[in-house]
């Protein structure tokens, strides 16, 4: 095998999911039915054998991660960069309680993320940033073989946009992410394929 496969998931269902709370730098366990999802995506991928599996060190990333890894041998190297976005002062609230409170930030945030600004979080382009450097030193390491990594929805999103080399102002056209969903991406002598993209079919 002569090229890198990248495997992009986001984390299964959490409790907070099905509150409709901004999670970001806080956590919530994974729900019954999370959990769920993670073992149907272990099942989907069971044939493969990982040559690495980068986590998220939030609990819902490091569960999924350990139930997609099964029995394989191998470790899961935390990355900070790959933490989901902090939210500041919106982590724990209600979607809810946010759009009544902050009703222009809560829209930017949804229909226009370039002009979203946070004086408690953190901001799209610094998201970016970050994550986009993660990434880059991964393929750097990895340049052939099969990669898991386990992260979350905004970083997902951007990872995604950094590959189709679409501008954050479209970061959240479609697909929706939604819990375990994979995305699949192909690097081949500097040519990016993305092959899945929020895929749920193992649901």
């Amino acid at each position: 095998m002569e090229k890198l496969i990248l495997y992009i998931v986001r984390h299964g269902e959490t409790v907070w999911n099905l509150e409709k709370r901004m999670q970001g730098r806080k956590d919530s366990p994974l729900t019954d039915l999370g959990r769920e999802q993670a073992e149907k995506l272990r099942h989907s991928l069971k044939d493969i054998k990982w040559d690495a599996i980068y986590s998220s060190p939030l609990q819902r990333t490091h569960a999924t991660a350990n139930i997609i890894r099964s029995n394989q041998e191998i470790p899961i190297t935390f990355r900070d960069e790959l933490q989901e976005m902090c939210f500041g002062d919106w982590e724990g609230k209600l979607h809810q309680e946010i759009a009544e409170d902050e009703p222009q930030k809560y829209e930017d945030f949804w229909m226009s993320p370039d002009l979203y600004a946070t004086g408690s979080g953190e901001d799209f382009f610094e998201v970016e940033k970050r994550v986009v450097k993660e990434i880059k030193e991964i393929i750097r390491q990895h340049p052939v073989g099969h990669i898991l990594i386990l992260t979350h929805t905004v970083v997902v999103k951007l990872l995604m946009a950094y590959f189709e080399q679409r501008p954050i102002e479209a970061l959240w056209n479609p697909p929706t992410i939604q819990p375990t969903a994979l995305c699949k991406v192909e690097i081949e002598n500097e040519q990016v394929n993305i092959l899945l993209h929020g895929d749920t079919s193992h649901l």
